[in-house]
């Protein structure tokens, strides 16, 4: 089991930075051998540091995998979605699916003590004037993430009262990948607790609840985002 060697730790921001930072993550590990790490996307921006470089990740359209091997650490952090184009001066789109060095982002001067404190305090001077469009990104992501009712672009953005071309370039500009991956996204969350709830699913049934034509474009959405079948991840449950 990967618990024996990997410990993670979760930590929250100041209440200034809670509006742009969801979390501040905490990952140490000690393999004999190295171990590839499969790690499935949010639509949420990280700044990492470990491994002697300090990163910004771009939102990633599919699941990666990271080979974790001897004893290291990494502190980051976890921008809440559609918050990072302040920091960026840019679109966040310009980096997904991308790693680009911090000093490209944040400039030279980095943080070297890895703590909440001084990484807050380091966020908070780079943080630029309010953009009003920010609150509309996030706003956007959250009703994807609380209404289970929202799985077509057009649902989203009739509650939105926007038009899709609208929402396609908000999403772009502030979130960095399209409306309908992220709320791909947010109803898969829903399989993968269903699995951890335990009991029989019916698979056709949940397809269609998640608002898919068929049993077949479920299952190569799951695919393409965890990188194996929904059946062959419900045997870790």
């Amino acid at each position: 089991m990967w618990t024996r060697y990997q410990r993670h730790a979760f930590h929250g921001p100041s209440p200034a930075l809670a509006p742009w930072v969801d979390h501040y993550w905490e990952a140490r590990w000690d393999y004999a051998e190295p171990y590839r790490q499969k790690i499935v996307p949010y639509p949420n921006v990280h700044l990492s540091f470990g491994g002697g470089r300090a990163d910004v990740n771009g939102v990633c359209s599919g699941y990666q995998i990271k080979v974790l091997e001897g004893r290291d650490h990494v502190f980051g952090v976890a921008f809440r979605p559609g918050c990072f184009r302040p920091f960026l001066g840019a679109s966040v789109s310009t980096i997904t699916d991308r790693v680009v060095p911090a000093t490209e982002v944040f400039g030279p001067d980095l943080p070297t003590t890895l703590d909440v404190p001084t990484v807050d305090a380091f966020l908070l001077k780079h943080l630029r004037d309010d953009d009003p469009r920010v609150r509309q990104a996030v706003a956007a992501v959250e009703l994807i993430a609380k209404d289970k009712a929202v799985t077509r672009v057009e649902r989203l953005a009739g509650e939105l009262g926007m038009s899709m071309r609208g929402l396609q370039r908000l999403f772009a500009e502030y979130v960095g990948i399209g409306p309908k991956w992220v709320i791909r996204r947010y109803r898969l969350h829903e399989v993968t607790a269903r699995m951890a709830a335990g009991g029989a699913i019916d698979w056709a049934a949940l397809a269609a609840d998640l608002g898919y034509a068929d049993q077949g474009h479920f299952i190569r959405d799951f695919k393409s985002m965890f990188g194996e079948p929904p059946t062959w991840y419900a045997q870790r449950y």
